[in-house]
């Protein structure tokens, strides 16, 4: 039996209208002890669509600068979000990609094993453990995204996902604290 992971920065439908209490992916119980997705333990919000679908109640307030578009985020108290808050302010190039922005950090982010999963919430700010990612994904959560591993969730964006998904191009990303 082969298993094969894919990760890489390239290219659910939920029907209630409000926020919905952590998730839980439709896996059997014996899966659950062997594969995170990004709903597992999250809070989301289903009312919106046009806005990230992970819901944060605190955390660190950021700002992402592609050249003239600065995209607002709050970062979460993971060791990871913690870990890149320490190195703030920072500047990560990044790509376009299908459904999200994708750049190699200089330094890998510190991690721990319990948080990494499958996948991702639409406007989930994410590392990837695998290849030092820093990535902000704004399509595709749900199955489509649990087919990538090793992800870490750091946060959120807190514009809309049409100010970042028409975005295009390359883009040297200078992330700060916000004001």
């Amino acid at each position: 039996m082969m298993i094969f992971t894919l990760v890489a920065c390239s290219n659910g439908n939920n029907t209630t209208n409000d926020i919905s209490q952590p998730q839980t992916s439709n896996t059997t119980e014996a899966d659950k002890n062997l594969v995170r997705v990004a709903s597992d333990g999250a809070q989301v919000q289903t009312l919106d669509p046009t806005k990230a679908s992970r819901v944060l109640e605190n955390g660190t307030k950021i700002n992402m600068h592609f050249g003239d578009v600065i995209i607002p985020g709050t970062l979460n108290d993971s060791i990871t979000a913690q870990d890149l808050i320490s190195k703030l302010p920072y500047t990560v190039h990044v790509n376009r990609y299908s459904h999200d922005f994708c750049g190699v950090m200089d330094d890998p982010l510190e991690f721990n094993e319990e948080d990494v999963h499958y996948g991702w919430l639409n406007g989930d700010i994410d590392f990837a453990t695998d290849a030092d990612y820093f990535t902000i994904l704004f399509e595709d959560e749900g199955k489509k995204s649990e087919q990538y591993g090793y992800q870490v969730n750091i946060g959120k964006i807190d514009s809309e996902l049409s100010v970042i998904s028409q975005l295009t191009g390359s883009y040297d990303v200078l992330i700060e604290l916000a004001d």
